[in-house]
């Protein structure tokens, strides 16, 4: 049987619509496995590219010395710009695979967050009451703690430990906080944070030392006999081997640096992926069987009867 439409309304007051109000946004589990072994790889390469350039620049160092002393000859001065042309784009794959790398990590760590929100939700299979505050900072500093000026030599840091102290198994309390966690935390972000250190405080020592050098040619130049063509630019000389040199140490310093924090990065990235699974697995049954435990029986007294012993008080 149907009912006929009710027609518009007839209220008593005018009609008002009910106000807009958004779903709430649902948490979501994703998986962390696929992307932590893009990352993983990403940084692998990235840290090998940066070996292999490490490599090639000390095995120039020797025609550095020699074209600044002005030892070379024509051919050996084309073999050298060759080498110099064909290590460019290395250095620069480097830059695009630190850029990647950062990327992908960056996605792993939103992702790694989400799930911990999720964890500690009522949609979980195993949903846990947090004994304190999860995380220190908002969700806009996972990605923006690593461009902000002065905060980003430890917000990042706090975001990351949050995330893997949140994920620790209900089982193994602490186990985030213990001293092999910690070891691979600050051993990872005091490795990547050197890292940049050098290679942008190498990169304008070294640039300010090319404007040092070009403003102490002109000099010398300058104060020089005008009626000679000779020039002395022997401390120059020395002045810019000595730079060479230390840009040669300074990148192979960066490139053990990145190396070390892409191995304790790898580490960390495989333990919190394995925790938030771990939590994410519902209970088992044994959990909350407890074991058989051996009968008791209650003391024997003999009776003051004949017969049998009883057993009771």
């Amino acid at each position: 049987m149907t009912q006929p439409y009710p027609g518009p309304y007839q209220g008593p007051g005018p009609y008002q619509p009910m106000p807009y109000r958004p779903m709430p946004v649902v948490p979501q589990y994703r998986p962390l496995r696929a992307l932590a072994i893009v990352s993983i790889a990403l940084m692998g390469v990235t840290a090998l590219g940066a070996v292999i350039q490490c490599v090639l620049m000390w095995r120039s160092y020797g025609e550095v010395k020699r074209f600044v002393y002005g030892l070379l000859s024509d051919e050996e001065i084309d073999r050298g710009l060759e080498s110099i042309a064909g290590s460019g784009p290395l250095l620069d794959l480097v830059g695009y695979l630190l850029v990647g790398t950062g990327i992908a990590f960056l996605v792993w760590l939103w992702r790694a967050r989400d799930n911990v929100d999720f964890l500690y939700s009522p949609f979980s299979p195993t949903p846990t009451v947090p004994v304190q505050r999860m995380h220190r900072r908002s969700p806009g500093w996972v990605v923006g703690s690593w461009f902000c000026p002065i905060v980003q030599f430890w917000y990042p840091l706090q975001v990351v430990e949050d995330v893997a102290r949140a994920s620790e198994p209900p089982s193994r309390p602490g186990v985030a906080r213990s001293g092999r966690i910690r070891a691979l935390l600050y051993t990872w972000w005091v490795s990547w944070s050197a890292f940049w250190v050098i290679i942008v405080g190498g990169g304008a020592a070294g640039v300010i030392g090319m404007i040092v050098w070009i403003v102490r040619l002109v000099n010398a130049a300058d104060s020089g006999d005008p009626n000679s063509s000779y020039v002395d630019i022997y401390d120059l000389q020395d002045f810019m081997v000595r730079l060479a040199l230390g840009v040669n140490i300074g990148f192979t310093v960066a490139a053990v640096l990145l190396v070390v924090a892409a191995v304790t990065a790898a580490l960390l990235l495989l333990q919190v992926g394995s925790w938030q699974q771990e939590r994410l697995a519902p209970p088992r049954v044994q959990d909350f069987v407890s074991p058989p435990q051996p009968p008791q029986y209650a003391p024997r007294r003999q009776h003051p009867g004949p017969g049998f012993p009883t057993y009771g008080p």
